[in-house]
């Protein structure tokens, strides 16, 4: 979440930098200002009257040793007043700082000043473009069609099973699933990242923590008898990791992976957009995450990039990179670049990764803070992204690949699966 200093250092920029967004914060702002004033009202007379008691109490000393035994006891009344005024200004400290960080975390993170203003997809700023689309004959299928001529995925049973978004990896399509786990996986801790294996479920302060909690509680699975909530990424569990930690400087960068299945409602999903692999409840994905010093997480963001960029061109795919707008950015990111890759079959672009910097939004509601030089604790940095999010890949690797004798595996996956074709 924001800081009261990032709020109340400049309210204009902070309104400017939070239109951008798309959110009108002029009237959050006041209602955190006038609960930061009452809040510090509140301290400046407890302060106060701490400040009496300890002279009173030194007054009482003096009037005993002076003999002025009914002038002491009345000293002690009035202790005594101060005391249950103190109570109720506890009480009262209590309830306004819950209403103030209830009201602090109804913002979202600031946008970086590159963020382009916007309010959907189509304001998006692609930066990159890399491989070339392949051709496809007339009668090429769309995955969820290959999928069916090859008995590689079984939506149906999926249904039947659970539910609709919840497919079955059947034969040579479960082995290149796993294959792809392994693959990026490999290339991740090829790259410095250490493997974790984190739980599936997380409770409330998780959620809060990386910042899915208040804000998207809709969109994810809860366990209610024992409220914990089914992970929507490895995100979660993975930053969380370092909440209420304090670190060293040079403990910095700080880089983890991490596979899991991710579970998603993705309320209200519905329409040709999403059939087949393109939009799922549960599916698996490969995540990387970094802590990072403030003054060098833009370039980890970068490198990140760079990285996931490399893997996609090793699967051969047609991607392009995209700096997403103010408007279609999550709550708690500064800036997000997007990987898509295109579909040949479908004739669109499927977005297969997301890698944000979220700067110390995230890391203060982590408490996860480290000591500078000074010996001086500050909020670290956090960053995430997809290395790579299954689902879409897959679909555009199948589609992309069709040939008349089979769909041709990568090179690069080829040493995973033990099969260059699905015949």
């Amino acid at each position: 979440m924001l800081t009261l200093k990032q709020i109340r250092e400049d309210k204009e920029y902070a309104i400017r930098r939070l239109a951008v967004k798309g959110v009108d914060a002029a009237p959050i702002i006041e209602k955190i200002e006038a609960l930061d004033d009452r809040r510090k009202a509140i301290q400046t007379e407890l302060q106060t009257g701490q400040a009496e008691m300890n002279a009173i109490a030194k007054q009482i000393g003096q009037l005993f040793q002076q003999g002025k035994r009914d002038e002491a006891e009345a000293a002690k009344g009035r202790t005594a007043a101060i005391k249950e005024r103190a109570k109720e200004l506890d009480e009262q400290l209590g309830a306004v700082e819950a209403e103030l960080n209830a009201t602090i975390v109804l913002l979202p993170n600031f946008p970086a000043e590159i963020v382009p203003e916007g309010r959907t997809a189509e304001d998006n700023v692609i930066v990159k473009k890399g491989g070339e689309a392949p051709s496809l004959t007339a009668d090429a299928l769309p995955h969820w069609e290959l999928a069916r001529k090859y008995d590689i995925i079984d939506f149906e049973l999926g249904v039947k099973l659970t539910g609709a978004g919840f497919p079955v990896y059947k034969g040579r399509g479960a082995r290149l699933q796993r294959a792809l786990i392994s693959f990026f996986l490999d290339c991740n801790t090829a790259a410095g990242y250490t493997e974790v294996m984190p739980p599936l479920m997380v409770n409330e302060a998780s959620g809060f923590g990386t910042g899915q909690l208040p804000d998207k509680e809709g969109q994810m699975y809860h366990v209610t008898v024992d409220n914990f909530y089914l992970i929507p990424t490895a995100e979660v569990p993975v930053t969380n990791i370092y909440r209420d930690v304090i670190l060293n400087a040079s403990d910095f960068p700080v880089k983890m992976t991490a596979y899991t299945p991710c579970f998603r409602r993705e309320a209200g999903s519905y329409g040709k957009d999403v059939r087949g692999l393109n939009r799922l409840h549960q599916f698996d994905k490969v995540e990387i995450v970094q802590l990072s010093l403030p003054e060098t997480s833009y370039e980890a963001l970068d490198g990140m990039v760079a990285h996931v960029e490399g893997i996609v061109q090793k699967l051969g795919l047609p991607y392009r990179i995209v700096r997403l707008c103010g408007g279609d950015m999550s709550f708690t990111s500064a800036l997000t670049y997007d990987f898509e890759v295109y579909s040949a079959a479908q004739d669109r672009w499927l977005e297969v990764s997301s890698v944000s910097n979220f700067e110390s939004f995230q890391a203060n509601r982590l408490k996860l803070r480290y000591r500078d030089e000074n010996r001086k604790t500050q909020l670290a940095h956090t960053l995430n992204g997809s290395s790579l999010a299954l689902p879409r890949i897959l679909a555009a690797l199948l589609e992309n690949n069709q040939t008349p004798e089979g769909i041709r595996i990568p090179e690069a996956l080829v040493p995973y699966t033990g099969f260059d074709m699905i015949k």
